[in-house]
């Protein structure tokens, strides 16, 4: 055991081995001196020094394979496991919602548009087409945070849905003649410059979706509803109002979030500043 240099027995596991078997050669000896019986042969006593040493290794090698994972990293093939879930999760009652009203804006397109876009019978399917996709949208998101539905693709695909759906309705309404131009364009620019304006505060935080906008969007909703039908008389007099209305409502919410947006940004520069000073005192 005298003269084999450490790293000549693989560095310090080899120092491990080679201390772990004269400790127990010499625990062997002393207990046959201790108990009187025959003390061990020095051939026996060191291959249970080698034993000893080598199982020391054998638990030190398993010890370093599992610290691999003493950081709390996920193993591989649970991360597979978790992506696994979260794609089936993909495919649940309220993302099949979105998803069905992605794929009604180009049939709404083609109906509202068919015979030239002024037989009624066409406008009723096209109208029955814009209600089912209205209606969806005031389940889809109840479902998915009642259930805990909620996923990544719904989170983008869902105001899509809802932008597409009402941005092709005002803009064929605005096409054949039906509605102002101007309207179409206070209506989408506001609901376009909410959208970036929610990505530009993200990372100070959330705007919350307001009573007014809830408001907004179902005026919106029955104001355009009412135009997509061919009505006559007192009914088309009435969506005018309903669709002035909607106009109103969706400036003053505009205006609303710009005013959260700026607030909600202030509140998160302040903080950012404070915590910063507080980590340098």
């Amino acid at each position: 055991m005298t003269g084999v240099p450490a790293s000549a027995a693989g560095g310090s596991s080899g120092a491990r081995r080679t201390a772990a078997g004269a400790a127990s050669t010499a625990a062997e000896k002393s207990s046959g001196a201790v108990v009187g019986h025959n003390p061990v042969p020095p051939a026996e006593s060191g291959a249970s020094g080698a034993a000893a040493g080598e199982a020391l290794v054998r638990e030190d090698a398993a010890g370093t394979g599992a610290g691999t994972r003493g950081d709390d990293r996920p193993a591989r093939g649970a991360k597979l496991a978790a992506a696994a879930v979260n794609q089936a999760s993909v495919w649940n009652v309220a993302n099949l919602l979105t998803m069905l009203r992605l794929i009604l804006v180009p049939a709404f397109v083609a109906l509202m548009l068919a015979d030239g876009g002024y037989d009624p019978a066409w406008r009723s399917l096209a109208w029955a087409a814009f209600a089912i996709a209205m209606i969806t949208d005031l389940f889809d998101g109840h479902l998915a945070r009642t259930y805990n539905l909620v996923t990544d693709f719904g989170k983008i695909a869902d105001p899509i849905a809802d932008k597409a759906i009402m941005g092709a309705a005002l803009i064929c309404l605005s096409a054949l003649g039906d509605l102002p131009w101007w309207v179409t364009g206070v209506i989408l620019g506001r609901e376009l410059g909410v959208t970036l304006l929610r990505f530009l505060v993200i990372r100070y935080g959330v705007i919350p979706a307001s009573r007014g906008g809830k408001l907004k969007t179902l005026t919106q909703g029955i104001a355009v509803g009412m135009y997509v039908l061919a009505l006559t008389g007192w009914l088309a007099t009435l969506r005018w109002w309903v669709m002035a209305a909607a106009v109103v409502l969706t400036v003053a919410t505009g205006l609303d979030y710009v005013k959260q947006a700026i607030v909600l940004r202030r509140r998160g520069i302040a903080a950012r500043k404070a915590a910063l000073e507080e980590k340098e005192a």
